[in-house]
C-alpha cells in the first residue's frame, strides 16, 4: 500500500552552530576535562599564563570539530603550540596523529567530557546555561517549526546536553525528536534515511547544518536526494565554505529571516 501523503514537511536541524553557540562552555569544559586528563601539562603557572588565550583560540578553531570530544585534542594542541592557522589547515590528520601518540580513545574522550559538563551542570546550573546562548531568532523558528511541521534535532552534542539547552531556551524536544551522534560517530545522513523512512508521505524533507563538509557528505549520497539541504550564514563555517556551499546545486546558503520564511512556507 502507498504511503498516505502528508502536508507536514520534516524538518532536521543541527544543534551548535545552528540553534546554540556554545564555544564559551566547550572550551571551558574541554580544558577542565584535559586538566584532569593530563594535569602535569595543565596544572603549572606557564598553563595558567596562557589559558585565556588557548580559551580565545578555541573559537577560531571550533568551525573544524565534528564531536564534542575533540575539543580535549585542541586545547591539548593549543597549549602546546600548535597554530590556529595548522588545526583549521588538515583537522582529520592532526586529530588522528594526536590521538595515536597520546594513546587517546574516543569512547574515553566522550566519557571524560561529559562527566566534565555534568559536574558543571550539577555545581552551577545557571552558570553552565549562561556558557551557552542561543542564535537570535533561532528560537523563534524551532518553535514556529514544533508547531506547524515534524521537527527533529540531528545532533553530535550528547542528547541530555541537548535537551537541557533546548528546555532553557523555551523550546523542549521530546526525547525521541534528538537524535545524537556522539557515541557512534556515525554519519548524519543515517539518521535523515531513517527519518524519510518514519515519514515516507511528507510533503517534503529539509536539512539544516553549519557544517558544510556534512552538507557535502549527504549532497553526494543518491539515497538522500529528496532533501533540500541549507547552509547558515551564522554559527561555526567560514566564508570561504559559504562561498563553495553557495556555487554548490544541492546547497542553499540560508539567513535566520530566510530559515523562518523556509519554515512558515513548508
Amino acid at each position: 500500500m502507498a504511503a498516505r501523503a502528508s502536508s507536514k514537511h520534516v524538518w532536521a536541524l543541527d544543534f551548535d552552530g545552528v540553534a546554540c553557540d556554545s564555544v564559551g562552555e566547550s572550551a571551558t569544559s574541554a580544558w577542565d576535562a584535559a586538566a584532569g586528563l593530563w594535569p602535569e601539562l595543565f596544572a603549572g603557572d606557564d598553563a595558567r599564563a596562557k589559558k585565556d588565550s588557548v580559551l580565545a583560540s578555541m573559537r577560531a578553531v571550533r568551525p573544524v570539530i565534528e564531536t564534542g570530544y575533540e575539543n580535549l585534542v585542541q586545547v591539548r594542541c593549543l597549549l602546546e603550540g600548535v597554530s590556529v592557522d595548522t588545526i583549521l589547515e588538515d583537522w582529520p590528520t592532526l586529530l588522528k596523529s594526536k590521538m595515536g601518540a597520546w594513546a587517546l580513545e574516543r569512547a574515553d574522550l566522550v566519557a571524560r567530557f561529559g562527566t566534565t559538563r555534568d559536574a558543571w551542570m550539577e555545581r552551577d546550573l545557571e552558570g553552565w546555561l549562561g556558557a551557552n546562548g542561543m542564535y537570535e531568532g533561532v528560537p523563534a523558528v524551532l518553535k514556529a517549526c514544533q508547531s506547524t511541521q515534524e521537527a527533529y534535532v540531528v545532533t553530535t552534542k550528547q542528547a541530555r546536553f541537548t535537551a537541557a539547552l533546548l528546555t532553557d531556551a523555551g523550546v523542549p524536544f521530546a526525547d525521541e525528536r534528538i537524535f545524537s551522534q556522539t557515541v557512534s560517530g556515525r554519519p548524519k545522513g543515517e539518521v535523515l534515511s531513517m527519518l524519510a523512512g518514519r515519514h515516507p508521505g511528507a510533503a517534503g524533507y529539509h536539512f539544516v547544518e553549519d557544517k558544510l563538509s556534512t552538507l557535502e557528505a549527504v549532497a553526494k549520497d543518491a539515497g538522500l536526494a529528496e532533501w533540500r539541504l541549507y547552509l547558515v550564514d551564522w554559527g561555526y563555517n567560514t566564508p570561504a565554505e559559504r562561498a563553495r556551499a553557495s556555487a554548490s546545486s544541492r546547497i542553499q546558503v540560508m539567513s535566520v529571516a530566510d530559515l523562518a520564511a523556509a519554515v512558515a512556507g513548508g
